[in-house]
């Protein structure tokens, strides 16, 4: 487990992602190939259509002006309405099918980070505080969402638009333009090297506002705390600085990226400039090529030319942005699953229970060992009791079974089944934990309590909850099973959180049952009644139970003391009492 990284520290990226970033939304692009064929084709149409009315204003000014052949004007008129409804429909669907295809883009992405999200380990989440991971999942995405929907189309559009425009042009008059890609060129290099400087930016300004929203999402879920200890100007003042410094950062971006229009329009202005020079040189110098029509054509489409280029540089700071987004987003996307199923993975049925940690080594931090050549045997049915001060490696012992964490060194195995070979599906089925902080879900008590087993009876979760003696309280809730929980579970106790979580152990019935401090919220007499169900429940089944509690242990068939990365001493309760030793003194 690498150093966890917090509110006040940038994350680092280490992978340079660019263009090729961009490259690989190609994947879920290409679903969409009879989509971006028609955007195509109304595209093109779009181009070239807008691009016909000056040559019908070269034809007015050069035979309806110049020459009074005022005959052609109707037609003139005509082609314009034609051709304006041609463009406004063309555009029109192109722009609702580019919409349609960026939102299905999207939506894409967010299930593949989500699903990602699912599958990676404790470790992931170890080392990121909640609001850097959210922050990817929403601000991140919905930067995104608006780029694919909006920006790709209209970067297609210009693209188009400047290589119609471009072959007018050379139709008209070569040398004019040449004179516009001599001044378009090095515009263009200046506009991508100030991209490349905005992309860094962009990339440290995420970082500040990921941090940001970390502290935000942390302020939050220790709201009781930070009121308790009287830090709200504490939190007040940690705001204004992680704040300012993501304002800081948007200033020197917006400084820098308001340089893109100035350098656009000194290019713009000096190549016009040159146009009407040259224009006005072989005029005068007797040129039959260059007439007046052709003049106020080249520069109408020079302006046709002129605002695509524009919004490509704007688009490109755009893509600066978007590239940080992606960077962040494909990140997670890619982070590799350490644990995971293996090829073949063997599907663990009619368990007996029978437990093995042969020769396990384990660390959460590098060169940093929790537990050291570390042997345990459980047979079938048999109740193990793990004690001993925080952090010796209770909890880690169970994080190996359950394969939250995988071992560094040795095996762990379940009816000779190495966990590592065992689905994952498999093993969570029949491995059950309660943890010592249930969590409860948005929803109804029942559904929470199905939470176990999704596709039990309504009858099998109550009789759940009654086998914990947690139908009770449920009963006296307005809407009793019914009743609909707010997130967290706010409004119950600890002890009635803990209830739920019991009744959902219940319902699931797995083979291996592990209790991690999991009844240290629930008070003395309700622990006595849990206790009964629970001599129930594991009856004939392996159990291993993580507690301070000692009457919660006292009749295990083994208890364990773990301290200085192994088992310092072990034995029934009044074995290990009569030795005086560690265990003795915790018992104290």
């Amino acid at each position: 487990m690498a150093k966890r990284n917090t509110f006040f520290e940038d994350e680092k990226i280490e992978k340079k992602i660019d263009i090729k970033q961009l490259g690989r939304t190609l994947k879920y692009i290409l679903p969409y190939k009879k989509i971006l064929f028609l955007v195509t084709c109304m595209m093109l149409t779009a181009a070239v259509v807008s691009l016909l009315p000056p040559r019908l204003l070269k034809l007015i000014v050069d035979e309806v002006v110049v020459n009074k052949d005022y005959q052609q004007l109707a037609l003139v008129g005509a082609g314009l309405v034609l051709l304006a409804a041609v463009e406004i429909l063309s555009t029109f669907v192109q722009a609702r099918s580019m919409g349609k295809m960026g939102l299905n883009i999207i939506s894409r992405i967010r299930t593949d980070i989500f699903e990602r999200l699912q599958q990676l380990s404790f470790d992931y989440f170890d080392n990121r505080p909640d609001g850097k991971i959210v922050v990817r999942v929403t601000e991140y995405i919905n930067g995104l969402a608006d780029f694919f929907s909006n920006y790709v189309m209209m970067f297609a559009i210009y693209i188009v638009k400047i290589v119609v425009v471009t072959v007018f042009m050379l139709s008209l008059s070569p040398m004019l333009t040449l004179i516009v890609f001599a001044t378009v060129i090095p515009m263009m290099t200046i506009v991508f090297l100030l991209r490349s400087a905005l992309r860094k930016m962009y990339t440290a300004q995420r970082a500040k506002n990921s941090n940001r929203t970390a502290f935000l999402v942390e302020s939050i879920m220790g709201e009781q705390i930070v009121k308790n200890y009287n830090r709200i100007e504490v939190n007040k003042d940690t705001y204004r600085q992680i704040h300012q410094e993501s304002v800081d950062m948007w200033w020197n971006i917006t400084k820098r990226a308001r340089l893109n229009h100035p350098v656009v329009m000194a290019f713009w202005h000096a190549g016009t400039l040159c146009i009407y020079g040259v224009a006005l040189a072989l005029i005068l110098g007797g040129n039959d090529l260059i007439t007046a029509g052709m003049v106020v054509t080249f520069t109408t489409y020079m302006s046709s030319f002129q605002d695509p280029l524009s919004q490509i540089s704007t688009i490109i700071q755009e893509l600066a942005q978007v590239s940080s987004n992606l960077e962040q987003v494909f990140d997670t996307i890619d982070y590799p699953l350490d644990i995971k199923d293996k090829e073949n993975a063997v599907a663990l049925k009619d368990i007996k229970g029978n437990v093995d940690f042969n020769d396990v080594t384990f660390a959460y931090e590098e060169d940093i060992n929790i537990l050291e050549h570390f042997n345990l045997h459980v047979k079938p049915g048999e109740t193990i009791a793990l004690v001993g001060p925080t952090g010796a490696g209770k909890t880690t012992v169970i994080n190996m079974l359950t394969r939250f964490y995988d071992v560094k060194d040795g095996q762990v195995t379940i009816d000779g089944v190495d966990v590592r070979d065992a689905s994952l599906q498999s093993l969570r089925k029949e491995v059950g934990v309660l943890m010592q902080d249930p969590f409860i879900f948005k929803g109804t008590v029942i559904d929470n309590i199905r939470y176990g087993k999704w596709d039990a009876t309504d009858e099998e979760c109550i009789a759940a909850a009654k086998t914990i003696f947690a139908d009770k309280f449920i009963q006296r809730l307005n809407g009793g099973y019914q009743h609909v929980l707010e997130e967290r579970g706010a409004g119950l106790s600890a002890g009635e959180k803990q209830l739920i979580s019991f009744a959902r152990i219940v319902l699931k019935n797995p083979s291996v049952i592990v209790l991690d401090e999991a009844t240290s919220a629930i008070d003395t007499e309700t622990e006595i009644l849990i206790k009964e169900a629970l001599d129930v429940l594991i009856e004939n089944k392996t159990a291993f139970i993580v507690a301070h509690r000692l009457s919660t242990i006292r009749n295990s068939d083994r208890i364990l003391y773990i301290s200085n990365k192994g088992i310092a001493e072990e034995g029934t309760h009044e074995e290990l009492m009569s030795k005086k030793g560690l265990y003795y003194e915790l018992a104290r």
